[in-house]
């Protein structure tokens, strides 16, 4: 997830609170949110999300939760996938009953639809519609 990476830095990193909304048309907006928990490493985590709207409610389409690592330079490493429009909820790696829980072939799958998704927001010039973003003077 290099551009998520990459917008983080552009908005000083990580830190209680982070909320970023990317509009960048036609493409549907990029929500950038740092979660209230910790990850299942204990990690602080993000979650990044397209938002659409189907009757009045906003659906994920998709999400993605993240841990931030910082061994070996910044890394994001997921442990959680939304999407609403197809009912889809899946945790790769979880907490239960104090219990550390790796799905290996899920957290595979999670990975590569990161990746694909990372080069699909690169592609779409997310991190340079964030940079024009920050330039530009809000009313």
């Amino acid at each position: 997830m290099q551009t998520i990476l990459r917008i983080l830095k552009q908005a000083g990193g990580w830190h209680h609170g982070l909320y970023l909304k990317i509009e960048n048309l036609p493409y549907m907006a990029l929500v950038i949110e740092a979660t209230d928990e910790s990850g299942p490493c204990g990690l602080p985590s993000i979650s990044v999300a397209h938002y659409g709207e189907q009757n009045g409610d906003l659906m994920r389409d998709p999400e993605m939760c993240f841990e931030l690592g910082m061994a070996d330079g910044p890394h994001l490493n997921a442990f959680y996938y939304r999407n609403d429009y197809v009912g889809v909820e899946q945790w790769s790696r979880t907490i239960h009953s104090g219990n550390y829980i790796y799905f290996v072939s899920l957290h595979q799958q999670h990975e590569r639809f990161a990746k694909v998704w990372d080069n699909n927001l690169r592609l779409q010039g997310f991190a340079e519609a964030f940079e024009q973003q920050q330039q530009t003077p809000r009313a």
